[in-house]
């Protein structure tokens, strides 16, 4: 990938370094209480700005980036699988830091820290305001002050998703490439184990069909003021925003690339795009009731970053919009399955 290039594969965004970030639909938890990781209910449709210069507006057009559709209410979670080598990614809600709470920043920082470590922290479901927990991204409309961006500013100007990633610098990537080829050479000539299993990770989804063009004689749909979504905050869950535990002059000085993620409600996306968008999100009781999975994700070799007194403050979009009706039925404890490592003290051991 030539270097500052990002990419769109299916749903997929590509930046340098070799990360990938989709961004998957999913449950919309309480607002009191903290509960476990919602499951995934597959990915959002992701489309280039550029492909559309007639009908996003043109402030879409000077930002560049890529859309996506979501509903008014709306969850979400960003997933990091399959990035391949280390790097450190920036994840902004309308300009604001969903790590540190500080405003965009184009230089890392460690205190406090503006970044997650990829691949370790292998999602971000929310802003980091508690500890050993996020409060989960939800879509809201610009304008009433709902937005993590207007609570933590006073405005709302920008909304949307922003991303920037930072690769190792050049040493530390060549010594780690150099250590993961001993690693795999050793795994080489180990003899095979008998049987073994793998775990099904929660954001495993379709991708959604490529966008279709637009059939000939098909009245124009000429560009206009587009209705801005931006993300608040929902209910509270078990999530880690893991510390980086590697000296801040491993990573390279200015980022590999970046990408604006504009958020779209789904008429303005059927009109831009001319696709359907996603059906809306699926009833919480019914899912729970239809026995699906929910999610404990635990690694026992990384430490919890502190959360800022900056998100901490920030009110879930119910203290804006108002109370949420929809009935709430808690997972049965045989619904939850733990990820990464088990949770809880080491298993000892004794003589053979």
């Amino acid at each position: 990938m030539t270097q500052g290039t990002v990419r769109i594969d299916g749903n997929t965004l590509r930046l340098p370094g070799g990360v990938q970030v989709r961004f998957i639909r999913t449950l919309r938890l309480p607002e009191t209480g903290t509960h476990e990781l919602p499951p995934g209910l597959g990915e959002f449709p992701v489309r280039r700005v550029e492909d559309y210069p007639d009908t996003v507006p043109a402030a879409w057009r000077s930002h560049g980036g890529v859309m996506l559709p979501v509903y008014l209410r709306e969850a979400m979670w960003l997933s990091f699988a399959g990035t391949s080598e280390p790097a450190a990614l920036q994840v902004g809600v309308g300009k604001v830091c969903a790590v540190s709470g500080k405003p965009w920043s184009s230089r890392l920082t460690r205190d406090p820290q503006n970044y997650v470590v990829l691949p370790r922290q292998p999602w971000l479901d929310g802003i980091n305001s508690g500890k050993g927990t996020v409060r989960q991204f939800v879509a809201v409309p610009l304008g009433l002050g709902a937005t993590v961006e207007g609570q933590v500013t006073g405005e709302e100007v920008w909304g949307g998703v922003q991303l920037q990633s930072f690769p190792l610098n050049d040493g530390e990537l060549a010594a780690w490439r150099d250590a993961e080829r001993r690693k795999a050479q050793a795994r080489r000539e180990m003899p095979p184990a008998p049987g073994g299993y793998g775990t099904a990770m929660p954001m495993a989804a379709p991708a959604a069909p490529g966008a279709a063009p637009a059939p000939a004689g098909a009245p124009s749909r000429r560009s206009r003021g587009a209705a801005a979504m931006g993300l608040g905050v929902g209910g509270s869950m078990r999530q880690e925003v893991y510390r980086d535990d590697r000296p801040l002059g491993a990573w390279a000085e200015k980022p590999a690339g970046r990408v604006f993620v504009h958020l779209v409600t789904p008429p303005e996306w059927r009109r831009i795009t001319g696709e359907a968008p996603p059906p809306s999100p699926v009833d919480r009781a019914a899912y729970t009731r239809a026995g699906l999975p929910w999610f404990d994700y635990y690694d026992q070799d990384a430490a919890d970053l502190a959360p800022t007194d900056t998100l901490g403050k920030v009110q879930p979009v119910g203290d804006w919009l108002g109370d949420d009706h929809e009935p709430w039925q808690e997972p049965s404890p045989h619904q939850v399955k733990p990820l990464g490592d088990a949770p809880g003290k080491p298993v000892e051991d004794g003589d053979w």
